[in-house]
């Protein structure tokens, strides 16, 4: 079956980064920063808070809306096999990873109860901006949490983390691609684990 990626806030589920980094700099856009610590802010304060879990799925669902492409990222996890699903399939497909990628938050909030975010610099390119930030949990080893934001519709949005440099959504089209292989690459069958995925975490 599915598996389940552990990782900050479980945004994901995310490269735009397949060309070599541009230089750090030391004035970084402010936009991207600004919406980078607005939009871990947010995270921070719903992760710390004494809401029933069900309250804080509902408070994680409308963050995730409003600042993740996950509709991009979605498409791009699923890759080349998007092509052969069916009009249904990709609708039920894009309907479950939304339901998913909250459902990957929801079920590790415990984790990072205490979390802090500090903001550090950030590096650009041509349609991007990564917004680089340090995470620390209580008895645990600081991690490097880089936020990929992309600037090209206007309006800034996730579409990506990189944690200690390893692309998330990368990770997430990977598990993806292995699951298909398994099943004789039946988009039915995926539709499927990740219905049951999110059935046992509800």
């Amino acid at each position: 079956m599915l598996t389940r990626r552990t990782a900050l806030t479980g945004i994901a589920a995310t490269i735009i980064l397949l060309t070599p980094p541009a230089p750090v700099r030391a004035q970084p856009g402010p936009q991207a920063v600004t919406f980078v610590q607005v939009t871990s802010g947010q995270l921070v304060t719903i992760v710390n808070s004494a809401d029933s879990p069900q309250e804080k799925r509902r408070r994680l669902r409308q963050v995730v809306d409003a600042t993740v492409d996950v509709d991009d990222i979605a498409r791009f996890c699923l890759g080349r096999f998007w092509r052969i699903a069916t009009d249904d399939q990709q609708a039920q497909y894009m309907a479950l990873f939304h339901d998913l990628l909250v459902t990957n938050i929801a079920s590790h909030l415990g984790e990072y109860q205490g979390v802090r975010v500090t903001m550090g610099l950030a590096r650009t390119s041509t349609d991007t901006e990564i917004v680089i930030t340090t995470v620390e949990r209580p008895k645990n080893p600081a991690t490097q949490v880089d936020w990929v934001v992309s600037t090209s519709s206007g309006n800034p949005k996730i579409v990506d983390l990189l944690a200690e440099g390893t692309s998330l959504r990368l990770t997430q089209s990977s598990d993806f691609t292995a699951y298909l292989a398994r099943h004789q690459y039946n988009i039915h069958e995926l539709i499927e684990g990740m219905r049951q995925l999110i059935a046992q975490n509800p």
